[in-house]
């Protein structure tokens, strides 16, 4: 199957990637933070270009996800976002999802657990003070 065309837009505060299910806006945070915020739906079919531009960017800076805007997550998606985290911890950078509150998402960590040891956070500033605060204190 071919790879689905991605529209790109790029500024000096980041870029916005649009696919069909899924958009992706990368910036750099206060604190030096990659936060990802995502728009849509972050399943099988938007998984694999989530993963590429989330690996792409500085492997040593802390890495926040903002699902504030996601609609739904599938298996795949929560396995991509579950990676993420445990990549980071091997490299012991930061780790954050942060606007998690939409019922299907919410409920889904709930279900799944991952609410009990992901670090989750209501709004991006949230996040991005607790990965300060812990980076101060290291």
């Amino acid at each position: 199957m071919p790879p689905r065309a991605a529209n790109q837009e790029r500024s000096e505060a980041g870029y916005t990637v649009q696919m069909e299910e899924l958009d992706i806006t990368a910036a750099k945070g206060k604190n030096g933070a990659r936060i990802l915020r995502l728009q849509g739906s972050l399943t099988l079919q938007t998984v694999s270009d989530f993963q590429n531009i989330a690996r792409r960017e500085d492997d040593d800076a802390p890495l926040i996800i903002d699902l504030g805007s996601v609609s739904y997550v599938d298996s795949a998606g929560l396995g991509a976002v579950l990676g993420l985290f445990v990549s980071a911890r091997r490299k012991g950078t930061g780790f954050a999802v942060a606007g998690a509150s939409s019922d299907r998402v919410r409920i889904l960590f709930q279900v799944t657990h991952l609410a009990d040891f992901l670090p989750s956070y209501a709004s991006v500033a949230d996040a991005e003070a607790s990965l300060l605060a812990k980076a101060a204190g290291a």
